[in-house]
C-alpha cells in the first residue's frame, strides 16, 4: 500500500469522522477519484481503531465517571445505540453494496446540510448535557441510525437531533460522540474479528500501525478543536461546505458518464 494512501485515508479518516461531513463519504470519494484501489480490510480495521482510539483518550474521564457514578446516563446512552446497531447490522453491506455511489453521496450531503440548517434555525438552545432524558436517547439515537446511509455523517444527524431537542450546540456534539462510541467501537470489533484467522499480513504492518496513529492523532485533535468551536460559533460554515462538496460530486457524476 502506498504510503501517500496510508498518510491521506489516515486524515481524512480522523479529520471527517467526528465532523458533520461524513468520513465514509470522503474515504470513498478521495480513493476513487486518486484511482486508488479499495484500501482492503486491514486498513478499514486500523482506521476504525485509531478514531476509537481518539474517542476513547478523548473522553477518558468521562467515560470513567458514567461507568462508575451516572448509571443514568449510561442507560440512555445504551438505548440511543441500539437504532443505529440493528440497522447497521441488518443493511449496512447492503446499502454499502448499492448506494455507495457519488450520486447517492451528493444528495445526501445537500439533504442533510439543509437538515442541519433547519435545526440551527429552529433550536432555542437552552439545555445542557445535564437535562439528557429518555426521549432525547431514542431520539437522537433513531437520528443515529441515518448515519448508514453514504453520505449523511452520523455527527451531522445527531447534532441536528440533539438541536431539535433544544440542545446547545456543544451539548449536543458531545452526547453525538459519547453515543457514537459504542458504534465505532463495534464496527473495530466487528471488522477486527473478521481478521482473526489470517491476521495482519506482513506487508501491512507498517501501513496499519501508523494509519491508525494519524487517523487516532488527527482525530483527536479535531474532536478538541470542534467542541471548542461550537461554544461561541454556528455549524454554518459545514452547512455551506456539504452543500458545495455536494454539488461538486453531482457535477462530476454527470461529467464522467460514459457517452
Amino acid at each position: 500500500m502506498p504510503l501517500i494512501q496510508v498518510i491521506v485515508l489516515g486524515l481524512v479518516q480522523g479529520i471527517t469522522e467526528f465532523l458533520p461531513v461524513s468520513s465514509s463519504a470522503h474515504l470513498y470519494l478521495v480513493s476513487l477519484y486518486c484511482g486508488w484501489p479499495d484500501q482492503g480490510l486491514t486498513f478499514d480495521v486500523a482506521l476504525h481503531l485509531g478514531t476509537l482510539i481518539a474517542i476513547l483518550v478523548y473522553f477518558a474521564r468521562t467515560w470513567i465517571d458514567i461507568l462508575l457514578n451516572n448509571r443514568r446516563m449510561l442507560g440512555f446512552l445504551i438505548v440511543g445505540t441500539i437504532p443505529g446497531a440493528i440497522i447497521g447490522k441488518l443493511f449496512e453491506k447492503r446499502i454499502e453494496e448499492s448506494l455507495r455511489n457519488p450520486w447517492t453521496i451528493g444528495v445526501n450531503f445537500i439533504l442533510i446540510a439543509l437538515v442541519m440548517l433547519w435545526a440551527e434555525r429552529v433550536s432555542r438552545q437552552t439545555r445542557d448535557l445535564h437535562s439528557v432524558n429518555m426521549l432525547d436517547a431514542i431520539g437522537i439515537g433513531c437520528a443515529q441510525a441515518l448515519a448508514v446511509m453514504p453520505g449523511v455523517s452520523r455527527s451531522g444527524v445527531t447534532i441536528s437531533g440533539g438541536l431539535f431537542r433544544e440542545f446547545n450546540r456543544e451539548s449536543a456534539a458531545r452526547f453525538s460522540f459519547l453515543l457514537a462510541t459504542p458504534l465505532i467501537a463495534g464496527a473495530a470489533l466487528v471488522r477486527g474479528l473478521e481478521l482473526r484467522h489470517t491476521g495482519i499480513p506482513a506487508d501491512m504492518r507498517m501501513p496499519f500501525l501508523l494509519g491508525m496513529a494519524i487517523a487516532a492523532v488527527s482525530g483527536f485533535a479535531v474532536i478538541a478543536f470542534f467542541l471548542r468551536y461550537l461554544q461561541t460559533r454556528t455549524l454554518k460554515i459545514f452547512i455551506y461546505y456539504r452543500i458545495v462538496f455536494g454539488i461538486i460530486v453531482l457535477l462530476l457524476a454527470i461529467f464522467s458518464r460514459p457517452r
